[in-house]
């Protein structure tokens, strides 16, 4: 008698197997710790840099655009 055998011969005990499994899965996943909105850190980078006597078109060009190509 093979497992599926049992199972197809008693469909009460099949039933109340299949209520007992849903009833677990629902406590179970009522008393699962989710955050609706959990605090993330996202990495963050400063960099500060200086060019004496240029314009922010000079700084934008010179600077910051090979900045963010590398990051």
């Amino acid at each position: 008698m093979n497992i599926a055998e049992t199972f197809i011969r008693r469909p009460v005990m099949t039933t109340l197997v299949m209520l007992g499994i849903l009833l677990f899965g629902l406590m179970a996943y009522r008393q699962l710790p989710v955050s609706d909105l959990p605090t993330v850190d996202y990495p963050t980078i400063q960099v500060v840099a200086s060019l004496p006597g240029a314009s922010p078109e000079t700084m934008a060009a010179a600077v910051a655009t090979p900045l963010e190509r590398q990051f």
